[in-house]
């Protein structure tokens, strides 16, 4: 492969949360590593991009032990056997997912499965640690003390290095962290979840949260499964172009179906609008946007092919003035719905709380301003 350059942003590291481990400002996240569900890359072109992002600077990889049935982490950790470079990297998997139709056991978060989904994701990674092992989604129904041992137990043993959560009501990640601090069991270093232009509802409870506790957020979804790359229009509400969201729009997944909304659409429409002035492709635009909220610490973009992952890193030099980032601000800002709107700020300078004094410090869980972090 022809030598490219590095990009110096890329390896501008952050610390993940309130912990000593030092992450890409772009996570690369290798759902798409495989071809087991009908889309994504072959093992040849899945290893040209990771080679591509390593060399730009990255250090930090996401996955799980579900992704395209195991595959992904098995190209991973072909990859470094071939290349080496295992330990410079941070690698990050998950658990949850169950991968064994009528084993009760064979999925969820209890202490079982989790052993269980951790042996067989260190075997196809070909290593005997992760980096960071994420709880990939709460399943209603094993005690947060049994996760929270569990995990810290694993820790102790050198398994895995750090911890964090994915896709769980934020009342649950303080319950965790809280548990954690009285009891002395291992910090969550970070939560993962959807985060992008049409989905902040994360901004009302999860972002305070992490603010609050000392947790970092790890945006996935940023383009809205591409719905804010740009390439696509609109059909109605329904969307039409070349890529897979067509084809995953009809496949009665909520998670797909809220994004065909008139009010998506207009947000799609600011996006282009601000992306034309800054003669910026709109993906990098929505990308630079989640780099740049509160509490962000690594966002998570994928790649089929080699062109899309160089001009989704070129993201992090994208620079929105505030008067544009004001019209996304506008166009995205998420409904204020109970108890929210007593927490505005025009109902806090009115005097309420204050007797009409100035109080100069901000409350954790004020709406961030644009680009603040």
């Amino acid at each position: 492969m022809t030598t490219t350059p590095r990009i110096d942003s890329l390896a501008q590291y952050h610390l993940l949360g309130r912990s000593g481990l030092r992450v890409s400002p772009l996570c690369l996240g290798t759902m798409t590593f495989g071809t087991e569900w009908g889309w994504g890359s072959p093992k040849e072109t899945a290893h040209r991009i990771l080679a591509r992002y390593l060399e730009a600077g990255g250090n930090f990889l996401d996955t799980a032990d579900g992704y395209t049935g195991g595959t992904s982490e098995q190209l991973i950790g072909e990859y470094f056997a071939q290349h080496g470079g295992r330990d410079g990297v941070v690698i990050a998997t998950k658990f949850t997912i169950n991968t064994s139709p009528g084993d009760p056991n064979a999925g969820g978060n209890g202490r079982k499965n989790i052993y269980r989904a951790l042996e067989g994701s260190l075997r196809r990674l070909k290593t005997d640690y992760v980096d960071l092992y994420w709880l990939h989604a709460w399943d209603g129904l094993t005690p947060v003390e049994e996760v929270m041992h569990t995990l810290t137990g694993l820790v102790r043993e050198g398994k895995i290095r750090y911890i964090g959560l994915s896709d769980v009501p934020a009342w649950y990640f303080a319950r965790a962290q809280t548990l954690a601090e009285r009891e002395g069991l291992e910090r969550i270093a970070a939560l993962q979840l959807e985060y992008s232009l049409v989905e902040r509802n994360i901004e009302r409870e999860h972002i305070p949260a992490a603010l609050a506790l000392g947790a970092a957020i790890t945006p996935w979804s940023p383009l809205a499964s591409g719905l804010l790359s740009g390439k696509y229009t609109r059909e109605g509400v329904g969307v039409k172009g070349d890529g897979r969201l067509p084809s995953i729009s009809t496949s009665g997944n909520p998670g797909f179906l809220k994004l065909f909304t008139e009010r998506n659409w207009g947000i799609v429409d600011a996006l282009k609008d601000v992306a034309r002035q800054l003669d910026r492709p709109p993906a990098q635009v929505a990308l630079a946007w989640v780099t740049r909220r509160p509490g962000v610490a690594s966002t998570i973009i994928g790649a089929t092919r080699l062109e899309q992952l160089e001009a989704n890193l070129r993201a992090l030099d994208v620079e929105i003035p505030a008067p544009l980032a004001e019209r996304l601000e506008a166009a995205s800002r998420p409904e204020l719905v109970h108890p929210y709107h007593f927490f505005e700020e025009a109902f806090f300078t009115g005097g309420m709380f204050t007797g009409g004094t100035t109080v100069r410090s901000e409350p954790t869980w004020f709406r961030p301003s644009p680009g603040r972090r």
